[in-house]
Order: C-alpha cells, then structure tokens, then sequence
C-alpha cells in the first residue's frame, strides 16, 4: 500500500465513526438569524477559518474569535469551537466565558468527555489523532488525522446547511470572493 492508501484509509476510518445524529444536533443550532464565531487554535484555527468563510458563502454572519473586526460575542450568539483534545486552555477559556454570557456552546473535538464536550451545548466528535494523543492512532504527524477529518465534517455540515436553507452552488459563488 502506498501512503496515499494509508492516509486515505484513515480518513475513512475517522469519517465512518462520526455521528451524524452529532452532526444534525449541531445543525439545528446553527440558524441564520444567529451570529456565528469560531474559535480554534493553530491548525484547529485554520479548520476553523475555513469553516468561517464557507458559512459566509452560504449566507450566515459570522465571525472568527481573535480577528481585529470580530465584534463582541453576546447572549444568544452561537460559538462552534474546536479543540482536538477538548483540553486547550486558551480554547477552554473563552468557551467557558461565553457559555457564561448565555452563547450555545458546539464543541468540536476527538473526545466528548473532555472539558470542551461538557461545556458545550451539543458535541461532534471526530476521533481523529491528536497532537496529545488522544483519538485513533495514526501513521500521520500530531494533530494531522484530527485536522484533515474536521475539515471534511464541517465541509459536510455546510453541505447540510446549504441544502436545509435552499443555497444552491451559485448563490454560493455569488458570495466568494470577487478581490483574487
């Protein structure tokens, strides 16, 4: 087997064993008339900020925690986080603080009993490997199993949500950026 084979065989594995009752709970907190944040660290981040521009191609107001044009996160607001080991303090840190300003909390991590899963208000597990180990072991580096499976998830929940709120692709190209 070649490493394509190898990477692409645990990408299957991680994907065969994500929830999609998770996934749909998650959905249903995600509504258009709710502002959108992500928040995630390193490579976590960056899945994060591609999450981020994809909800705006497909209608939402969102935001990403940290950037300089982020506005203050308010009761009411929705807040999807994501932490491989759902143990990142600075992750930890501000979803607690928005969970207690009355945000719904989605957590995205390899495993629902960590901190982050029992502070959200609903879970997507993807046991992808982490950087610390936990999730399915992988041939992979770090967090790399963790990352790439997050990416497909949330690409899948984005999926769902285009086709709940009737986006089809060219309303969603009508949105991308014209500035490249």
């Amino acid at each position: 087997m070649t490493l394509v084979n190898d990477v692409m065989s645990e990408v299957d594995h991680v994907m065969a064993m994500v929830s999609l009752p998770e996934v749909e709970q998650a959905e249903k907190l995600i509504q258009k008339d709710k502002r959108i944040f992500v928040l995630g660290a390193g490579r976590s981040g960056f899945m994060a900020k591609g999450f981020a521009m994809r909800l705006m191609q497909i209608g939402f107001q969102v935001y990403v925690i940290g950037e300089t044009i982020t506005p203050s996160i308010q009761a009411g607001d929705v807040l999807i986080s994501i932490s491989g080991s759902g143990k990142t303090s600075s992750i930890l840190e501000l979803t607690q603080r928005a969970k207690d300003d009355g945000v719904t909390v989605i957590g995205v991590t390899s495993n629902a009993a960590s901190p982050l899963g029992q502070v959200a208000d609903a879970v997507i597990t993807v046991p992808g490997a982490t950087k610390n180990g936990s999730g399915i072991d992988s041939i992979q580096l770090l967090s790399t199993l963790f990352d790439q499976s997050v990416h497909i998830t949330l690409d899948i929940v984005c999926l769902q949500l285009s086709r709940r709120d009737h986006v089809s692709n060219d309303d969603a190209a009508n949105t991308h950026s014209n500035m490249e």
